[in-house]
């Protein structure tokens, strides 16, 4: 279900056009705050190499972290569905809420406390000023389309995430689902 007006929850799926950018090319976006100054979102499907206890080494686990987007890329930012453990966070939509006390969820994961499928956490963010979003948009930079899964998105987006989204868009994107990433390598 495509909608027709920016709203936090949403999510943004990387037009095939979009090219050469290494951040966006292929990505699918969270958006988590929209407003008249701006917008904010969390790439779901770009996986790093670094597991939380290699940036934070207080902490006993191997979660995945993922880039979040190209601004801020030293901080680190987390999405979770479990506000009942986590005090301090704030609701996105659907039962997905943004951070919250680190130190608290450091102890939580800690203590097998919080699994994988209720958290994720990002290197950086994607950000945009007041109205580019919009320009963006009526650019066809990306499809905005509900949020079906709810908080269950944190299971269900993985680096094959976008290419699931564009073949259920159908139509003229099916051609992009298996085209390679970098078009000169056809």
């Amino acid at each position: 279900m495509i909608s027709e007006k920016l709203n936090k929850g949403h999510l943004l799926i990387a037009e095939p056009s979009i090219l050469g950018d290494l951040s966006f090319n292929r990505s699918v976006i969270l958006l988590a705050d929209h407003n008249t100054e701006g917008s904010v979102g969390f790439i779901l499907n770009k996986p790093l190499e670094y597991t939380l206890m290699d940036l934070v080494p207080e902490v006993e686990s191997s979660f995945t972290i993922y880039n979040g987007g190209p601004v801020e890329q030293d901080n680190l930012y987390f999405i979770h569905s479990i506000p009942d453990l986590i005090p301090g966070s704030v609701e996105i939509s659907n039962g997905i809420y943004w951070g919250g006390d680190f130190e608290k969820t450091r102890d939580l994961i800690n203590k097998g406390e919080i699994k994988k499928d209720s958290i994720r956490f990002f290197l950086g963010y994607t950000g945009w000023e007041a109205n580019q979003l919009e320009t963006e948009m009526n650019s066809n930079s990306w499809i905005l389309i509900e949020n079906s899964y709810k908080q269950k998105i944190l299971q269900k987006s993985s680096s094959d995430f976008w290419k699931e989204k564009i073949m259920e868009l159908g139509g003229e994107y099916l051609i992009w689902s298996n085209a390679p990433e970098n078009p000169m390598l056809n």
